[in-house]
């Protein structure tokens, strides 16, 4: 396995390998055009050249970054692929200075905690990020996701 930053001839791909996730609301809908137009906050998870995971870092402002999408292929599950994606997509955060914070909404707060994220309220999510995203959710406004942070 290996890890790569995504190209547009991902897309595809990615938008097939996140179908499921997006069906049952664990992770938010994106238009094969938004991906392209994030195309360079994703990184991949490649083996034997196909995608086995990814994750997105989403900038929100000069001290807020934010983990979006991570997802691993059933198959590869329990591989280490998805701290591999998170630990990567923490140090791209350092590596562009993100001030203060990495901020998760998941659906999996033991994994994160694992890795050093911790739990805060949700009123501390800026209300941009509400309004862009979570209204585009199947759950939006009961949301029962755990809202959670790296400081960096």
């Amino acid at each position: 396995m290996r890890l790569r930053k995504a190209t547009l001839a991902d897309v595809h791909e990615m938008i097939h390998l996140v179908k499921g996730e997006v069906q049952s609301g664990t992770i938010l809908p994106r238009s094969e055009d938004e991906v392209a137009t994030h195309i360079r906050s994703y990184i991949i998870a490649e083996s034997q050249g196909k995608i086995v995971g990814y994750t997105a870092l989403h900038i929100h402002s000069l001290r807020l970054a934010e983990l979006r999408s991570l997802i691993v292929k059933d198959t590869e599950r329990g591989r280490g692929i998805g701290v591999a994606l998170v630990k990567a997509a923490l140090e791209e955060a350092t590596r562009l200075r993100v001030g203060e914070e990495v901020l998760v909404l998941t659906y999996l707060p033991d994994f994160f905690a694992k890795l050093g994220f911790v739990e805060i309220a949700k009123e501390g999510i800026p209300e941009h990020k509400i309004w862009a995203d979570c209204i585009k959710c199947i759950h939006f406004p009961v949301c029962n996701e755990t809202a959670m942070v790296y400081r960096l």
